[in-house]
């Protein structure tokens, strides 16, 4: 079952826009920088970037975890999230809009439920429409860079079950664990799925990807709600 979903726009009132995306007891902070700097190896190309950032506050879970920039480096997960988060909004994305334009997504967990990867994804693509809707407002874009909306969710095999959006409790004993990343036309732009002691079959994994389909499909449909209309 779906954990419902609660979005707080401007929750922080400095950045270009800012998303608290609430799924079940999962709370993610997205928060989008637009600057005028591209990274060198996208100077002279006639576009922009978007780029990730991805932590978790030492008690966004039940036992404190130190804060990576204490032991001075980011964990592979960390990594591995950032690099997801970027990869997936770029997808959507047609950075020739936004030249010499680089977009920082900073994706803050403050309380961890399991899936917090799959909300930074869904916060991040509404905080990033909504700024880029704002810059086209100011007249800094011409038109908005971002295509279509992009969400995320997980699904597993949880109980010889297949279960969506699993919290903590159930992603810790999940036979299946897979997170899914599409965009608003239907289209897949992720699939990560990993067997814990258990090897799925091709209709198991159809089974999960068809429930995540109508998962993300459900997540876009309450995001839109807050796109700003033109």
């Amino acid at each position: 079952m779906q954990r419902p979903i609660k979005i707080t726009l401007d929750y922080i009132s400095t950045p270009e826009s800012s998303v608290l995306i609430e799924v079940g007891n999962t709370k993610v902070i997205c928060n989008i920088t637009i600057e005028h700097t591209v990274p060198p190896f996208m100077r002279d190309t006639g576009k922009g970037w978007v780029t990730a950032e991805y932590s978790m506050l030492p008690r966004s879970t039940k036992d404190r975890t130190r804060r990576e920039s204490t032991v001075g480096k980011i964990t592979g997960r960390t990594a591995e999230i950032q690099r997801l988060i970027g990869r997936s909004l770029r997808s959507v994305i047609d950075l020739t809009k936004m030249p010499g334009y680089t977009a920082t997504i900073d994706c803050d967990v403050i309380e961890a439920d399991g899936g917090t990867r799959t909300a930074a994804i869904t916060g991040a693509a509404l905080a990033l429409q909504i700024a880029f809707d704002r810059y086209v407002k100011k007249g800094i874009f011409t038109a908005n860079p971002m295509k279509e909306l992009i969400a995320a969710v997980s699904v597993g095999i949880h109980n010889n079950a297949v279960t969506v959006d699993l919290d903590y409790n159930l992603d810790s004993t999940a036979q299946v664990d897979m997170n899914v990343v599409m965009t608003e036309s239907g289209k897949f732009v992720e699939i990560q799925g990993t067997g814990e002691e258990y090897a799925f079959s091709s209709d198991e994994l159809n089974l999960m990807l068809l429930e995540a389909q109508k998962a993300i499909k459900n997540i876009i449909m309450i995001i839109s709600e807050y796109v700003p209309k033109s």
